[in-house]
């Protein structure tokens, strides 16, 4: 179940707000901590906007980042595609709300790189806010089902490079 959905006019309609209520109680249960959201549609930043007055959305500039890992901003809202690759927000906090998961394997593990790098002094928690029965759940159990391949393949490739070199140097100490 959608938290909202598009017409075919391409209107929004909220449905339910549970994720919303999920996000303020997340806020409340840490009031000392500064949040990084993912959203993934736009109807899910507008209803952040709304929900969240003081939010601040980080641009195509990611201009916002010197006042984030200043500390100065505690609800930063991101979209995973502009926010991936590149920043540097380790500073301003350590805890990713995910209000929106996306496909992307690779967008995702990116996402969570920004507050999980050289200089973070706390540990980094990731909250996952999914609507129980909802496309979150297979978007999440696909997302980890994709970082198990991954890893696998690279094992894989990690062994066969190894018994290649073995074989190699046996190869060697045989001549």
């Amino acid at each position: 179940m959608y938290g909202a959905v598009y017409d075919s006019e391409g209107k929004t309609h909220e449905i339910h707000d549970l994720k919303i209520q999920a996000l303020k109680e997340i806020i409340e249960d840490n009031p000392n901590e500064n949040f990084l959201v993912a959203y993934n549609f736009k109807s899910d930043l507008e209803r952040l906007k709304k929900a969240f007055s003081k939010a601040i959305v980080l641009s195509k500039s990611g201009s916002e980042l010197d006042k984030w890992n200043k500390g100065h901003i505690k609800l930063l809202l991101a979209h995973p595609m502009s926010a991936g690759h590149g920043l540097n927000a380790q500073y301003g906090g350590s805890i990713i709300v995910w209000f929106g998961l996306n496909w992307s394997l690779e967008l995702y593990q990116q996402f969570n790189a920004r507050l999980h790098r050289q200089g973070q002094t706390k540990p980094v928690r990731v909250i996952h806010i999914v609507a129980k029965g909802g496309i979150d759940e297979r978007v999440l159990l696909a997302l980890k089902n994709k970082a198990k391949t991954q890893y696998d393949l690279i094992e894989y490739l990690k062994y066969e490079s190894l018994s290649s070199r073995t074989s190699l140097q046996k190869q060697k100490e045989i001549k």
